[in-house]
């Protein structure tokens, strides 16, 4: 049986969307974040040397990165869908091949990196300190996002909802394994940019994924996707 290693708000969260959509059963290891440093534990250094989350076992496989575990699941145990999940997938050759092939590795290879230097620019200023560094670390950071992190974001902001305004799903109009890849930056990006309000395509397409039975069951069993 697979076994998600599961960190709390974290990545992991589209692993168990696309289990819960695949119906594929599973065990859930639930793992707490360090109450100081908010990081993974040292307890998933077990399963993997990374000690990052997500990780899955199954069987003498032990598969970490969510993009690498995302397209084995959809590999292993999509072949056979139906329906609205035919297509986690795409038949090569098709723009929706590509489309997905380009999603799959833009939600980490790009997106991610600034979602992330924005979680840590906006954490660092309300980190304990010397009362006299505070406005300094304040100053420096605000810097930073106002001049490198905050455009970039924005600019993904922006190419997310004019593509989101021309296609139901990041691939085209079916579902398909990018999707599950990108569900996680989309919700860090709305939490975290300011131009959340005014993306109305990539806040229709979070209330897709909200409204799927399968993602419901996956927040029931793993809880809050983003912190932050």
């Amino acid at each position: 049986m697979i076994t998600v290693h599961h960190l709390e708000t974290s990545r992991s969260q589209r692993v168990l969307w696309l289990l819960e959509e695949l119906g594929v059963p599973y065990e859930l290891k639930i793992y707490q974040r360090d109450k100081a440093t908010k990081l993974a534990p040292p307890e998933l250094k077990k399963i993997h040397p990374l000690g990052k989350s997500p990780v899955i076992t199954d069987g003498d496989e032990v598969i970490a990165e969510s993009g690498a575990i995302v397209e084995y699941l959809v590999e292993t145990y999509g072949a056979q869908a139906t329906g609205d999940l035919a297509h986690l997938q795409p038949a090569r050759g098709t723009p929706e091949y590509r489309q997905c092939r380009f999603w799959m590795h833009y939600a980490e290879g790009s997106l991610m990196n600034w979602l992330v230097m924005k979680l840590v620019f906006m954490t660092i200023p309300r980190q304990p300190m010397p009362f006299f560094v505070k406005p300094i670390a304040k100053a420096l950071c605000g810097k930073v996002l106002d001049k490198m992190v905050d455009p970039n974001v924005n600019t993904a902001m922006d190419f997310m909802e004019s593509h989101l305004g021309q296609h139901t799903w990041f691939a085209g109009e079916q579902l398909t394994m990018a999707d599950f890849q990108m569900s996680f930056a989309v919700e860090a990006a709305l939490s975290r940019s300011s131009k959340a309000s005014t993306c109305p395509n990539i806040l229709a397409y979070k209330k897709r994924m909200e409204a799927r039975p399968a993602y419901q069951r996956g927040i029931q069993k793993g809880g809050p996707v983003v912190m932050g």
